[in-house]
C-alpha cells in the first residue's frame, strides 16, 4: 500500500504497547546502535515506566508484525499545544517496511485529537538513520544546540552582578539571537530530554521555584535559566540542569557561566548539563570560557499538525 511515495507492510498493526512486548522491544532495541558500540540505547530501561505511566498526556505505541513487536514510539503532550516524540525504533529486520512512518502517523493523529499544533523530535547529529526516517514521516529540520558542562566551582565569582530576575532575562531572551536560532525552545522543565517553548510564565515559575540568572552590566548581556537537578543515570552523583544559555560576548558568558558554576556548586551537585546554541559564536565562546562541551550537537526537527 502507499500513500504518495510512503510505502507501508500490509499485515503490520499500529497499537498501544504493552508490558508483554518487553522482551521483543528491548531485542530490537539492543541492535539499534551496534555500529556504535560505545553507545547504550536506553529504552531498555524505560520501557516498562513508559507502558506504565500512558494516559491522558502520554501515548505509547508498538508496530506488530506476526504477533511480534517490531517498532516503537512514543509521543507526549508537553503543553497545550506542543507535543514531543520520541524513541523511534525498528527492528533492523523490519527496516523499510514503513513501520516507523505508520507508528508516527498514527501518533501525529493521537497528538492532533488532543489540540497539538505542532510536534518535535530530538535526533543526534550523528544519527543518519534517524534522521532520514524522521524527515520521510513528516518532520522538518528545525534547529540544533549543544550541551556545555561548566564544573560546579564554589570560588566562582561572576566579574559583573548576575541576579534572579525573571524579568530581565525574559527581555534579554526574547531579543537574542539565541532565542531565533533555537526557535524560541528551551529543555522542557518537566521532560529531560524534550525542548518546549521557554515563556515568560515559564521563566517566572523557574525564578521561583529554581533559579534564573540574569547578567546585568550596561543593561542585561546574558541570561540562563535551572529546571531542576536530577541524578546521574550512571548513578555517579547529581546534576544541575539549565533550560538554557545565551550571552552577548565573551565577557557575558565568562561571567554567565561562572554564575552557573557557583550555583551548581551551591546545589552540591557533581555536574551541570545548559543547553546552548549550536551556533560557531556561542560554541566557541563557551569553549573560550572553558565550559567543556558535549563531542556533537543535536538536532531537532518539527512537524506542523494543523
Amino acid at each position: 500500500m502507499r500513500s504518495g511515495n510512503r510505502r507501508y507492510r500490509m499485515d503490520s498493526t499500529v497499537r498501544q504497547a504493552r508490558l508483554d512486548d518487553a522482551d521483543d522491544v528491548v531485542s530490537f532495541a539492543e541492535q539499534v546502535w551496534n555500529e556504535r558500540p560505545d553507545t547504550v540505547d536506553y529504552i531498555p530501561d524505560v520501557f516498562a515506566d513508559w507502558v506504565e505511566s500512558d494516559g491522558p498526556d502520554q501515548h505509547t505505541v508498538v508496530a506488530e508484525v506476526d504477533g511480534t513487536a517490531a517498532g516503537l514510539c512514543q509521543v507526549v503532550l508537553l503543553t497545550d499545544h506542543e507535543a514531543w516524540f520520541q524513541g523511534m525504533r525498528v527492528d533492523p529486520d523490519h527496516r523499510g517496511e514503513g513501520l516507523g512512518l505508520s507508528m508516527v502517523e498514527h501518533c501525529f493523529d493521537w497528538a492532533r485529537q488532543r489540540g497539538a499544533t505542532v510536534g518535535r523530535n530530538m535526533v543526534f547529529s550523528w544519527n543518519d538513520a534517524g534522521l532520514g526516517q524522521s524527515v520521510a514521516a513528516g518532520f522538518e529540520p528545525d534547529t540544533a544546540f549543544r550541551f556545555a558542562h561548566p564544573e560546579p566551582d564554589t570560588d566562582a565569582d561572576p566579574d559583573v552582578p548576575v541576579r534572579n530576575d525573571p524579568d530581565a532575562a525574559w527581555s534579554y531572551w526574547t531579543a537574542s539571537d539565541a532565542r531565533t536560532h533555537l526557535s524560541g525552545l528551551a529543555l522542557d522543565p518537566d521532560r529531560a530530554w524534550a525542548l518546549s517553548e521557554l515563556t515568560r510564565d515559564r521563566l517566572h515559575r523557574l525564578a521561583d521555584e529554581e533559579a534564573v540568572l540574569a547578567v546585568t552590566a550596561d543593561g542585561t548581556t546574558g541570561m540562563a535559566c535551572r529546571t531542576g537537578t536530577r541524578s546521574e543515570p550512571s548513578g555517579d552523583g547529581a546534576l544541575a540542569e539549565y533550560a538554557v544559555g545565551a550571552w552577548d560576548d565573551r565577557g557575558a558568558a565568562a561571567s554567565l557561566f561562572d554564575a552557573i558554576r557557583a550555583d551548581a556548586a551551591a546545589l552540591e551537585v557533581e555536574e551541570t548539563r545548559v543547553l546552548i546554541p549550536e551556533t560557531p559564536r556561542h560554541v566557541a565562546e563557551a569553549a573560550a570560557v572553558r565550559a567543556e562541551l558535549a563531542d556533537w550537537p543535536d538536532f531537532v526537527l518539527s512537524a506542523d499538525l494543523t
